[in-house]
């Protein structure tokens, strides 16, 4: 079949048509021309078959169909390049890199990437954007919308990428291995925070004094002992705490959760680490030795000296070097000293949020909620009696 000849040429590129309407047509893309507007919004096209298409949107009207889905377009090329989906055809190929795109549009707004370019710009804030899908997902900060809600749980997302990350924790896919150990995570981002831990790599460090962390939120967290900044507070009693695991911790003492269970007998603790302690005295391990003599114990801090009368202990047996004039007490350690100055001053700063009660010892505070929260820490191994302070526990024995 023989081809037409196409003698209308145009000046500015190398198109040509068979008619001189189609070439008048064509150079309106040149000049910028755009004669039909739309009577409903602001939009304005170079053909009048495209302003057409555009009505459409309006109308809600989507002729074109899939044949495949039940996908709909108000628009032709809009299924031409939805049928890209079904055959995997990615025509268009960045020059760049090895990206293929299934629409011209993708690749356009794919080219961003590399040429820095960031022409989708929020009108609230300064924040700009290479893509308007990330526009989009930004303006959702400020609008607090959450969009992409979990089936499983109540929890709901601005972005669904988060949503999808989020869905792990439920189906503990972990696809993130570590290939130095066996840990794996369900987040790339924790992998690479795991690595750390390998490498001993701490790029942040505290400007006050020498700590590094391997983790940007460990400085964070860090920086709190300076500030003094105490942002979680337990709901129950009005305690503040710096870090959320800490009140997590905490919040067990009102609801008696005992999550960390020992294997070898039936103990149970509220924190991870008494129970690590707990398992010591199965094993005999004392890790922590005493600089001047032999002695050794199987956790830090240890106090095996303790008052037959009441619940106070000591680390140290007769070295009483801390004394004050007013009476004959002495104590091991300067911190007992000053609590028990508080008896002949009077003076009572531990006060009770739930009644008027105040105290000169932190320990006698504790106590003392107890009989508020009804807790009782202190069981007893013979009977099912339990007791809110250890002294009575034993003096029962």
């Amino acid at each position: 079949m023989p081809t037409r000849e196409k003698p209308y040429k145009c000046e500015r590129c190398d198109a040509s048509f068979t008619l001189k309407g189609s070439l008048k047509t064509h150079l309106k893309i040149h000049t910028g021309e755009r004669p039909y507007k739309c009577g409903i919004c602001d939009a304005a096209f170079t053909l009048k078959s495209n302003l057409k298409g555009h009505k459409l949107i309006h109308t809600g009207e989507k002729p074109y169909k899939c044949e495949i889905c039940d996908a709909a377009f108000s628009l032709k090329s809009n299924l031409q390049g939805h049928r890209l989906i079904h055959t995997g055809e990615k025509p268009y190929k960045c020059e760049i890199c090895d990206a293929s795109f299934s629409s011209k549009n993708s690749l356009k707004t794919h080219l961003n990437i590399h040429t820095g370019e960031k022409p989708y710009r929020c009108e609230i804030c300064d924040a700009a954007f290479s893509q308007k899908g990330n526009l989009q997902s930004h303006k959702r900060i400020h609008t607090g919308e959450k969009p992409y809600r979990c089936e499983i749980c109540d929890a709901a997302f601005s972005i669904k990428s988060i949503l999808q990350r989020h869905k792990r924790l439920h189906t503990v896919v972990k696809p993130y291995s570590c290939g130095i150990c066996e840990a794996s995570f369900s987040l790339k981002v924790i992998l690479k925070r795991h690595m750390g831990i390998h490498t001993g790599e701490k790029p942040y460090i505290c400007g006050i004094y020498d700590a590094a962390f391997s983790l940007k939120s460990s400085l964070k967290e860090h920086l709190r002992i300076h500030t003094g900044e105490k942002p979680y507070t337990c709901e129950i009693c009005g305690a503040a705490f710096s870090l959320k695991g800490n009140l997590q911790s905490h919040k067990r003492i009102h609801t008696g959760e005992k999550p960390y269970t020992c294997e070898i007998c039936d103990a149970a603790f509220s924190q991870k680490g008494n129970l690590q302690r707990h398992i010591r005295i199965h094993t005999g391990e004392k890790p922590y030795n005493c600089e001047i003599c032999d002695a050794a114990f199987y956790q830090k801090g240890e106090k095996p000296y303790k008052c037959d009368i009441c619940d106070a202990a000591f680390g140290l047996k007769g070295v009483k070097p801390y004394k004050r004039g007013v009476c004959d007490a002495a104590f091991s350690q300067k911190g007992d000293l000053k609590s028990h100055a508080r008896i002949h001053t009077g003076e009572k700063s531990y006060k009770c949020e739930i009644c008027d009660a105040a105290f000169s010892l932190k320990g006698v505070l504790q106590q003392h909620i107890r009989k508020h929260t009804g807790e009782k820490p202190y069981k007893c191994e013979t009977c099912d009696n339990a007791f809110y302070q250890k002294g009575v526990l034993q003096q029962k024995r």
